[in-house]
């Protein structure tokens, strides 16, 4: 990694200017630092599971599993370990380093907390990082977590402060910031980012990308989703956002945080192969690989493995899957 200083003293207006550049000016500053801090042709690869489903009691109104949204989705209790275990396997087996879990709850119990911290060790067990996002924790919760083994804590900031009554109600803006900063103080690593085309303006972007940069540390994760629209949510019928404004933010969320993994995570389904390579142009270094996020189609893994081929990337997991593969029958391996 460069020696370059990160700055965490950005100002709105600053970020805004970078988002005002000419398309082409913007990707060559962004891509330029991107191969200051990283290999520009390698890609970190991470694989999301949801480990309890549905019946949450925020109103998140860009998500399917809230109880208060009419989506038809069922309800489902908490996966036994073995289960999450195989499911780790498989995605290991897949190129995937790092295995997210996902509950949909507004803040795990500690008797919840007990059983997803076995899936951590578990997880932990097969040489995978491991990554969770479970709603709101407390510093007491976070520590645990922390002893158990867990690398990484998702928990996005969605959108901007100003924007973010828009979106959600039943917590605050605070309140995430909060539970980002117990994570921090446990010694976890932070996965934070946000949700684009929800009807927020280049300002909220603007606005989301500063209050993540702007953190003490930056996040080593900086996920960046694009609305998936779902029957039955509140921004079902919300505008499409233009893609090369998604291109753009991933762009300036890299010349914000040079260090950070910028990941393109919910939304790549509606992405054309053109707009993610433009998206790993502009910075994007990772992405989640299988065939669903939490509730939410993903592209299959032969279309993304295809895709890094044409592109000319790879993962260090990829080629240790390949090479796996090519040591087995031919029959073998195209089941893999």
């Amino acid at each position: 990694m460069t020696d370059t200083i990160l700055r965490h003293d950005w100002r709105l207006d600053e970020i805004e200017a970078l988002f005002d550049l000419p398309f082409n000016d913007l990707l060559f500053q962004a891509q330029t630092l991107h191969r200051a801090y990283f290999d520009p042709n390698q890609v970190q690869m991470s694989s999301l599971l949801s480990i309890k489903t549905g019946a949450c009691a925020e109103d998140c109104g860009y998500c399917s599993q809230s109880a208060k949204h009419a989506t038809g989705l069922e309800a489902e209790k908490l996966m036994p370990v073995e289960d999450v275990v195989a499911a780790a396997e498989a995605a290991k087996e897949k190129g995937a380093s790092r295995f997210c879990m996902g509950a949909a709850w507004r803040n795990p119990t500690d008797k919840n907390l007990e059983r997803v911290i076995e899936m951590v060790e578990a997880v932990h067990g097969l040489g995978m990082e491991t990554c969770l996002t479970l709603g709101m924790l407390t510093q007491d919760q976070a520590g645990r977590l922390r002893s158990a083994g867990l690398d990484y804590y998702n928990h996005n900031l969605d959108t901007s402060p100003e924007f973010y009554g828009n979106v959600i109600t039943t917590r605050t803006f605070d309140d995430r910031l909060q539970t980002l900063a117990h994570v921090r103080d446990a010694g976890i690593n932070v996965c934070s980012g946000g949700i684009l085309g929800m009807g927020e303006s280049r300002r909220d972007r603007a606005s989301m990308l500063r209050e993540l940069c702007t953190l003490p540390r930056h996040p080593e994760s900086v996920p960046i989703n694009l609305l998936v629209k779902i029957e039955g949510t509140p921004l079902y019928d919300t505008e499409d956002l233009d893609p090369l404004e998604f291109v753009r933010t991933i762009a300036v969320a890299r010349l914000l945080m040079p260090g950070s993994y910028v990941r393109l995570s919910a939304g790549r389904g509606e992405m054309s192969d053109e707009m993610q390579a433009l998206c790993f142009l502009a910075g994007a270094n990772s992405i989640f690989y299988g065939e669903r996020l939490l509730t939410t189609e993903n592209p299959e893994a032969d279309r993304d493995r295809q895709l890094l081929r044409r592109l000319g990337m790879k993962t260090e997991q990829l080629l240790e899957t390949e090479v796996k593969a090519a040591k087995v029958p031919c029959d073998k391996a195209r089941a893999g």
